[in-house]
Formats: structure tokens, sequence, C-alpha cells
């Protein structure tokens, strides 16, 4: 199995975002601002060897996607399973609004990812509903003919990177905000197996055996180990558009 790579790319600037308040799964549209961005980061991801281009399907990721997407020759699909997560009451309200209204909430939320916001879902739950895209295409093919990328949104990005690195829940927080139009880069390798139950014992550097090789097949397929190449990248590596602020956690609460 060659190397796949996934990349993860937040949308452009809302004015929700520049705003400082929480979406969610609101559909909102990008902003001027947020448009120029992407067209930048267009210019510099235009000869990456893209294949597969899947969104959100909320207006402000699909947007981004399709002006990306222009530049690799390459149609865009979209999933709800990659929306941001749903905030439930908080969507709408300003950082100020829930800290006054659901006191020391907003920071545990930020904490706790097996906690959600009153009506909303854990950032297990957006975890879960986002890897299971990425298991289909891997198991489609779709990484064959080159670069995957998935365009979305902070919360879901952070917690979808967390999940495939296997990260501890307790963990999650690690992931600092994403800037708008920075991205996640992730490489997948094969996952070493007991070999006593999957391949030959592989020789050790001092001539003994180790019982681990490689996985194979449609194991090495579908469940392959992930590595972090890069992440909060963007069109000025040391200087992220739009980085957000730092109270906004790992889960990017505005997106």
């Amino acid at each position: 199995m060659s190397e796949r790579r996934l990349i993860l790319i937040r949308h452009g600037q809302t004015e929700y975002n520049a705003t400082g308040r929480m979406q969610g799964q609101l559909d909102t549209d990008l902003s001027e601002t947020g448009l120029a961005q992407v067209q930048a980061a267009a210019q510099v991801v235009a000869d990456w060897p893209v294949s597969t281009v899947v969104a959100s399907d909320l207006r402000r990721a699909r947007d981004t996607a399709n002006v990306l997407a222009a530049r690799w020759g390459v149609p865009v699909a979209t999933d709800a399973r990659l929306r941001e997560t749903d905030l439930g009451r908080w969507q709408a309200a300003s950082h100020h609004e829930i800290d006054r209204d659901y006191p020391g909430q907003r920071a545990y939320w930020r904490h706790d990812p097996t906690w959600a916001p009153p009506g909303g879902e854990t950032r297990l739950q957006v975890a879960d509903r986002a890897e299971a895209v990425v298991r289909e295409l891997l198991a489609g093919g779709a990484f064959d003919g080159g670069h995957v990328v998935l365009v979305a949104h902070g919360g879901t990005i952070a917690a979808l990177t967390a999940r495939l690195l296997g990260v501890r829940h307790e963990d999650y927080p690690m992931l600092s905000g994403l800037g708008n139009v920075c991205w996640a880069q992730l490489v997948a390798r094969p996952r070493f197996m007991d070999a006593r139950d999957h391949a030959p014992h592989q020789p050790a550097v001092d001539g003994s055996t180790v019982p681990m090789a490689p996985a194979v097949g449609e194991e090495a397929q579908v469940n392959p180990r992930w590595h972090l190449e890069g992440w909060n990248v963007g069109v000025n590596a040391a200087a992220p558009m739009s980085a957000p602020s730092p109270d906004e956690g790992g889960e990017d609460a505005p997106s």
C-alpha cells in the first residue's frame, strides 16, 4: 500500500467568524474577506495532485470547495456528515451571551469532548460521523488517484483529526483552533499487526524475529495508521490567515 494523503481544509471567513458568534450548523455565506482568502489559497494549492474533493453541504464550506476544486479540475461532492458541530441552543449566540446565560459551560465544553452544549452534540459524535466518510473513501479507492481533500469546519476537522490519530479523549483539546482556509495534512501508512495471525515473522536487526508485520489486503485498505504531517497550515504557514482567538480552543466554536 502506497502512502495516502488526506487534507482537511477549513472554509473561508464568514461574518459570524468576524464578529465572534457561534455558527454551528447555521447555513451562512462567506464574507468578502472569506472569498478573498479562498481565492488566494487556490493559487497556492493549484499544483496539488488532488483526485477527490468532498465538502460539507453548508454553503460556506461548499463554496470554498468549489473555488479550490476548480484549480484541480475535479468535481465537488457534498456530505452532510462533514457539517460543523450541532451547537443546539448556543447557535447564533455570541461568546458573551453564552457565558452570561450558561456560566462556565463553554469553557467546560472545550475541555471535555464527551459533553454537548444544550440540545447539541459532543465532539465524539462529530468524530463518529466524519470518520465514517473517511472510511468509505478508503474502502472505495478514492486515494488511488491522488490526494483526498475534505472541506469542512474547524470543530469537525479537529474532532476528525483527533479520532484518526487515536488521540485519547482527554487530549482532544491539544489541537488548537484552526484558522480560516487553513488545513490539517495527514498521511496513511500500513498498520502493523500481529504476524502470528496475519503474516510470517519478520527478521529483526539482531537476527531474531519479531511477531509483527504490516497489515495486508482489505485490513490495510480500510484501517491504516494515520500520521500528522501538518496542522493549521495556511498560505503563510508562519502566520495563518484569520487565526482564531485563543478562547476558541480546539473546537473552533464560531466556525
